[in-house]
C-alpha cells in the first residue's frame, strides 16, 4: 500500500465515530466525582489546586472505562497513586528552573510508559496519560510544600472516584456479564449459521475474551454471581459438538430429512444460547422459547437421526440444558474453583518481568518505547523553544497519539488534531465571549468530562472534542492559558501530532514482514492440537483431557494473534515482503479448515475405557513432525511439505482404524495442509 492511501484510510479511521451502547449512569457517576473534587478544592485551596485535583480525579474516572477484568476501584486508585507521584517527581526535577534534569526525568517516564504496554492496553494506556498529564500538573505548583499538596489532592481525586464505584455501583459485574453474554451469543450465531453453511468459521475472540473474564482475585471470588461460573466451559464444549452436528464429514447427507432435522436443531440450539446470554447480561431468569423447547425434546431426533449425529444431537440437548441451568440467576455462591488472577501487588514483579523481557532488538514494544521517549522529548523541546507559551500541548499531544502500531498511531494523530480544533476553538469562543467565572468554568469542566466519559467509546475524534475544551475550562479557572490563542493551541497540536507521525516513518515497527512468523506459529500450534486429539485416540481418556485442553487454548492464542497482525500490516505502507493480502488470506483459511478438522476429531473422542487405536498415535507423531517442520519451512520462506504424513494416511488403506471418523478426519487435515501450501507456493517463488 502506497504512503498516500495508507494515510487516507488511517485518517478515514480516525475521524470514523461507532453506534455503541452509551451508558450515561457509569459518565454521570465519574463526572459526578469529579464535580465533588473540584468544588471542595475551590472552595478550600483555590483554582491551581482544584486543576490538579481535578486531573487525578478526570484520569482516574478514565482508567475505570478501560476493558479490564480488574476491579474498577482499583484502578481509580493504581491511577491516582500513578499520577500523584509521577507530578511530584516531575516537580522536584523543577520543570522550569531545571529543565534539563526535568526532561531526563520525561525521557526515562515516558520510556517506561511505552514499555507498560508490555503489560496490556490498560497499564499503557493509563501510563501514557500519566505523562501526558504531568506536563501540565508540574506547571501548577510553585514549591515543594505545593507540589506535595497537589500530590496528595491528586490522589485524593482517585480515592473519591473508587469511593463512587463502591458506593454507588453501576451493573455490578457487568463488563463480566457483557463477556460471558458475548460469548453464547457468539455460539448463538454460529449454530444459525451452520443451518446454511455446515463447515462455517467461527471466531474464537468472544470465547477468549470470557476465560479472560472470568478469572478473578480473592476477594472477587468472594462475591461473583453464581451465574457466571460453569457457563463459559459449556459454551465451549458445545462448539465442537455444532459442528460435527453439521457437518457432512461427520454423517448427516447434504439435503434429505435429516439435514432438516439437523437444521431444526441449529435454529433450536441459537434460540436457547440467545436467550441464556439475555439472562446472563441482564441478571434475569431464563425465558426460553416454546418452539426452541419442543424442537430439543421431540423423540423424533431418534427416530430421523443415527449414529454419531444422534449422539452428537442427544449430548446437545443435555449441554444446552446444562447452560440454561447456569445462566438462572442464584443467590448462593458457587463451589466451582475459580480461575484465579493476581492480586495488584502480586501483579508488579509479573508486569515488571514483562516489561524486561521487552528488552531486546527485534521487540515492538521496545521500539515504541524508544520512538515515544524520544518524540515527547523533542516536542517538549520545540514547544518550550517556540514563542506561543504552554509548550506542554505538543508533547502531551504525542504521547496521547502514539501506539506500539502504525494504523493507531496515525488514526489518532489526525484525530487528535481535528479533535483538538474542534474543542478548543468552541472552548475559547465560550471564554472570550461569556467570560465565566472560577465556578462556572470548573461547572462547564465538569459537563466537558461527562460528554468525554459517555462518548469516549463511539470515536477517538468524538471524545478529543470533550478532552479540549475540558482542559481550556479547567486552566481558564483562574485565568490560566487564556493569553493563548487559539491558533497556537491547534499549531502545538498539530506539531505534537507530526512528530509521532514522523517518528513511527523514522523508526518504525512494521508488522508485514513478521506475517510468516506469526503464520508458521499458528501452524505449529494447529499442530500440537491436532497431534494431542489424535494421541487420545491411541490412549481413550473421555472428554477430560487437560493436554488438549491446553493445546487448545494455544492454537486460539496463536490464531487471533496472526489475525491481529494481518489486521495491522493492513494499512501499512509497505511493500509485502512475502505474504500478500490475498495470499494471507488463503494461508489463513488453509489453517482454520485443519483446525476445524482437528475440533471435529476432539468431539468425538473415545471414552475412557474404550480399545485403544494403535494406529492414531502413530499420526499424532507424524501431525507433531509434519507441522513442526512447515512451521521452520513458513518462516524461512520454503514451500512446506506433508510426505511422512501422507504417508502414514496412505498406509491406513488397505487397513484403516476400526473409527468412523479418525480415517476420514486425518484426510481432512491432510487436505488443509495441502491447502496451505497451494496458498504459499506463489509467495516462495
Amino acid at each position: 500500500m502506497s504512503w498516500l492511501r495508507a494515510l487516507k484510510e488511517t485518517a478515514r479511521s480516525g475521524f470514523s465515530v461507532e453506534r455503541r451502547r452509551l451508558e450515561p449512569a457509569i459518565a454521570a457517576r465519574g463526572a459526578l466525582g469529579l464535580a465533588l473534587v473540584v468544588g471542595v478544592s475551590l472552595a478550600l485551596f483555590g483554582p491551581a489546586v482544584a486543576a490538579a485535583s481535578a486531573f487525578g480525579a478526570f484520569q482516574a474516572a478514565i482508567a475505570t472505562f478501560q476493558r479490564s477484568w480488574r476491579p474498577r476501584p482499583t484502578l481509580a486508585l493504581a491511577s491516582g497513586a500513578s499520577l500523584a507521584v509521577s507530578t511530584f517527581l516531575g516537580y522536584l526535577t523543577g520543570a522550569g528552573a531545571h529543565p534539563v534534569l526535568f526532561l531526563a526525568l520525561l525521557l526515562l517516564w515516558t520510556f517506561l510508559s511505552g514499555l507498560a504496554w508490555a503489560a496490556g492496553p490498560t497499564a499503557g494506556i493509563i501510563a501514557s496519560s500519566n505523562v501526558a498529564i504531568m506536563l501540565v500538573t508540574v506547571t501548577l505548583p510553585t514549591s515543594v510544600a505545593g507540589a506535595a499538596g497537589h500530590a496528595v489532592m491528586i490522589f485524593i481525586g482517585g480515592v473519591v472516584q473508587a469511593a463512587l464505584v463502591v458506593l454507588l455501583p453501576v451493573r455490578r459485574w457487568g463488563a463480566q456479564r457483557d463477556a460471558l453474554a458475548d460469548a453464547l451469543a457468539a455460539e448463538a450465531d454460529y449454530a444459525r449459521r451452520l443451518r446454511q453453511d455446515p463447515v462455517a468459521a467461527f471466531d474464537p475472540v468472544p470465547l477468549m475474551t470470557a476465560r479472560n473474564a472470568a478469572a478473578v482475585t480473592p476477594r472477587q471470588a468472594r462475591s461473583r454471581p453464581a451465574e457466571l461460573h460453569g457457563a463459559r466451559g459449556l459454551a465451549e464444549r458445545i462448539r465442537p459438538v455444532l459442528a460435527s452436528l453439521a457437518d457432512p464429514a461427520v454423517g448427516v447427507p447434504e439435503e434429505g430429512a435429516q439435514r432438516d432435522r439437523v437444521r431444526e436443531l441449529l435454529a433450536a440450539a441459537g434460540a436457547v444460547l440467545d436467550a441464556a446470554a439475555h439472562a446472563i447480561r441482564h441478571g434475569e431468569p431464563v425465558t426460553l422459547p416454546p418452539a426452541a423447547v419442543a424442537a430439543l425434546r421431540t423423540p423424533d431426533t431418534g427416530a430421523i437421526l443415527s449414529g454419531p449425529s444422534r449422539r452428537a444431537a442427544v449430548r446437545l440437548a443435555a449441554l444446552l440444558g446444562d447452560v440454561v441451568e447456569t445462566a438462572e440467576p442464584r443467590t448462593e455462591t458457587s463451589t466451582e474453583e475459580a480461575r484465579t488472577r493476581p492480586t495488584m501487588v502480586r501483579l508488579a514483579p509479573i508486569v515488571l518481568a514483562k516489561m524486561r523481557a521487552e528488552l531486546r532488538p527485534d521487540s515492538p514494544i521496545l521500539r515504541h518505547a524508544v520512538r515515544v521517549s524520544a518524540v515527547t522529548a523533542v516536542g517538549y523541546l520545540l514547544g518550550t523553544a517556540l514563542p506561543f507559551g504552554h509548550g506542554y500541548w505538543a508533547p502531551m499531544a504525542s504521547v496521547m497519539v502514539m501506539r506500539p502500531d502504525f494504523s493507531q498511531t496515525y488514526a489518532r494523530s489526525v484525530a487528535r488534531f481535528g479533535g483538538t480544533l474542534v474543542g478548543v476553538a468552541l472552548a475559547t469562543a465560550v471564554v472570550r465571549t461569556a467570560h465565566p467565572g472560577m465556578y462556572l468554568s470548573a461547572a462547564l469542566a465538569v459537563l466537558c468530562a461527562f460528554g468525554m466519559y459517555l462518548l469516549m467509546r463511539t470515536g477517538y475524534a468524538v471524545s478529543q472534542v470533550c478532552v479540549a475544551a475540558y482542559v481550556v475550562f479547567l486552566l481558564g479557572m483562574d485565568g490560566a492559558g487564556l493569553t493563548q490563542t487559539v491558533r497556537e493551541r491547534v499549531l502545538l497540536t498539530l506539531l505534537g501530532g507530526l512528530l509521532a507521525m514522523l517518528g513511527y516513518a523514522v523508526y518504525p515497527a512494521w508488522e508485514t514482514p513478521r506475517l510468516r512468523g506469526r503464520l508458521a506459529d499458528w501452524l505449529a500450534a494447529d499442530g500440537r492440537y491436532a497431534a494431542a486429539v489424535a494421541a487420545r485416540y491411541a490412549e481413550p481418556a473421555g472428554h477430560s483431557c487437560p493436554d488438549v485442553r491446553e493445546a487448545l487454548l494455544a492454537t486460539r492464542a496463536a490464531r487471533v494473534a496472526w489475525q491481529e497482525a494481518v489486521a495491522r500490516a493492513t494499512h501499512e505502507p509497505v511493500r509485502h515482503r512475502g505474504l500478500s493480502h490475498a495470499t494471507a488470506e488463503e494461508a489463513g483459511h488453509a489453517l482454520a479448515e485443519f483446525g476445524r478438522a482437528a475440533m471435529l476429531l476432539e468431539a468425538h473422542l473415545p471414552e475412557r475405557g474404550t480399545a485403544p487405536m494403535p494406529a492414531a498415535a502413530a499420526l499424532a507423531e507424524a501431525l507433531r513432525r509434519a507441522t513442526e517442520r512447515g512451521a521452520k519451512d513458513v518462516r524461512e520462506r520454503r514451500e512446506p511439505r506433508w510426505d511422512d504424513l501422507r504417508e502414514t494416511v496412505a498406509a491406513w488403506s488397505a487397513d484403516p482404524p476400526d473409527h468412523f471418523l479418525l480415517d476420514k478426519g486425518a484426510r481432512l487435515l491432510l487436505d488443509a495442509l495441502d491447502e496451505l501450501t497451494a496458498a504459499l507456493s506463489d509467495a516462495t517463488r
